[in-house]
């Protein structure tokens, strides 16, 4: 693996598979009540300039759990707040803490703080991608499904950071992605790039359309997000014209397999991007999901900081 987790196509198909395998384990670790301190005495940097309820609560209790320490680090908190250049803080925080995640608007500022520390940066969110999220979802899709290669994952929504990120790490591990978006509203052109060479080296397809009922036709794994991201306050009466069709709803679902699962990344808009009933049919899977972004993160923070042979 690289120094640093900024997007998903950082990692490789073995860096995936080797994150995905640690973070069972861990999970495994976890519930049977088994000591894992593998980055006892590590310390984690956290900067938000966006807040969130999961990659803030998930972090800080994984290092935890890791026998580490996580630090909250506001924008209010630190001087980037007051105009100090990210790259001044970059090589001030290397000298105090092992590693920085950090969820803000901009890739570029996740990138020019990789590129001036010496320590890890983990990406927890930009509005660009969202790589540990996507690792959470598909250990959530190996979990339930058993296997990886071969299924078809259909995102609907916007082409946000994860239909970005999500594309990336199915193409990657053999699974068809199809992305039903409005026109538009597709994901980044160089992230379907990527995702497109690496699944023709994989033997899958990745599929951007407009078209609901063929994205989701005979789908395995059903994902959506909500229709305005944060940041994109102003646009939400504009989105929920635009977006009043791209919904999970029942008639969606009998398109799909009969044993598709549903994955959200949450916070769920219920009645717009996925109706209330199957949101709560389907509620076992999102929430497992939620949790996984716990043992997907520790894996991520494990490999990227600690030298410790482990067990398996």
């Amino acid at each position: 693996m690289n120094k640093d987790l900024l997007k998903l196509s950082d990692l490789n198909k073995d860096d995936i598979i080797e994150i995905l395998d640690l973070a069972d384990q861990l999970k495994y670790e976890l519930k049977h009540d088994i000591p894992h301190h593998y980055l006892s005495g590590k310390i984690l940097g956290m900067i938000f300039q966006k807040s969130s309820t999961r990659t803030r609560v998930s972090f800080e209790a994984g290092m935890f759990q890791l026998g580490g320490s996580g630090m909250f680090l506001s924008s209010r908190d630190l001087q980037i707040g007051r105009g100090e250049p990210i790259e001044d803080t970059a090589r001030v925080l290397s000298r105090y803490v092992d590693a920085i995640m950090i969820r803000t608007y901009d890739q570029e500022e996740v990138e020019t703080l990789a590129k001036y520390s010496s320590i890890p940066i983990i990406n927890g969110l930009t509005d660009e991608a969202h790589p540990c999220q996507v690792l959470a979802d598909l250990m959530t899709i190996r979990e339930y499904k058993r296997k990886i290669e071969g299924l078809k994952v259909c995102y609907i929504g916007d082409g946000n950071n994860m239909a970005n990120s999500l594309m990336v790490g199915c193409a990657t591990l053999g699974m068809d992605i199809w992305v039903a978006c409005p026109k538009g509203y597709e994901p980044m052109t160089k992230y379907t790039e990527i995702a497109t060479e690496r699944a023709n080296k994989e033997n899958c397809k990745v599929v951007i359309t407009d078209n609901i009922q063929e994205a989701a036709k005979d789908a395995d794994v059903l994902i959506t997000d909500v229709w305005a991201s944060m940041g994109q306050e102003e646009e939400i009466a504009k989105r929920k014209v635009i977006f009043k069709d791209y919904q999970i709803n029942e008639n969606i679902m009998s398109i799909a397999k009969d044993n598709a699962i549903i994955l959200h990344c949450l916070p769920a808009h219920k009645g717009e991007e996925i109706t209330a009933d199957v949101f709560e049919k389907h509620s076992e899977e999102i929430f497992d999901e939620a949790e996984n972004r716990l043992h997907a993160q520790k894996a991520v923070l494990v490999k990227l900081i600690s030298k410790t042979n482990l067990r398996g």
